[in-house]
């Protein structure tokens, strides 16, 4: 099995804890809200949506080709949720399922972090561990990509609560 981390770092003008609150707490409504067409379902097949409960998410049509092979449109994942901490603003899970992962991944390790930034905003830290099956090797433009589209949601969520500065007060 390899291993493989990507960071990434975004800077919002969106405080943490509505962020918090839009991303992880809301996370299929406010998808669903911005992007009607990117989820059909969610569904939580086990727990009561704190650590360790499993959660099918069922994507839509217009769904964003996430995380590998761009030609790829991906039906379901599986989530599961390992922590919520929203204290610190702290949020981790794993893909431990589905066809985002292609195969080739047995899963992927995600910590999402809100932290306050000087300007009243916020810093999303976001680290995503891709565990492979085998010798097989990802290159980090493929990474890269599914990050770029993981972004554009972002940004849709992010451009929503903007125009809503009293959602998720």
């Amino acid at each position: 099995m390899g291993v493989v981390s990507y960071n990434m770092e975004v800077a919002s003008p969106i405080p943490p804890a509505k962020l918090f609150k839009a991303f992880v707490l809301d996370n299929d409504n406010i998808i669903q809200k911005v992007v009607p067409q990117a989820i059909n379902n969610v569904e939580i097949l086990q727990g009561d949506g704190g650590p360790g409960t499993v959660r099918k998410i069922t994507f839509g049509e217009g769904m964003p080709k996430l995380l590998l092979y761009a030609g790829s449109q991906f039906k379901y994942v599986k989530h599961r949720i390992e922590e919520i901490d929203k204290e610190n603003f702290v949020y981790r899970y794993s893909a431990i399922e589905g066809d985002v992962l292609v195969d080739v991944l047995e899963k992927i390790d995600n910590e999402i972090k809100f932290e306050a930034s000087g300007d009243g905003g916020s810093i999303c830290k976001n680290r995503s561990t891709y565990y492979t099956i085998g010798d097989h090797e990802l290159k980090q433009e493929e990474i890269k990509a599914g990050k770029e589209k993981s972004l554009q949601i972002f940004k849709a969520v992010e451009a929503y609560l903007l125009a809503n500065p009293h959602a998720y007060s």
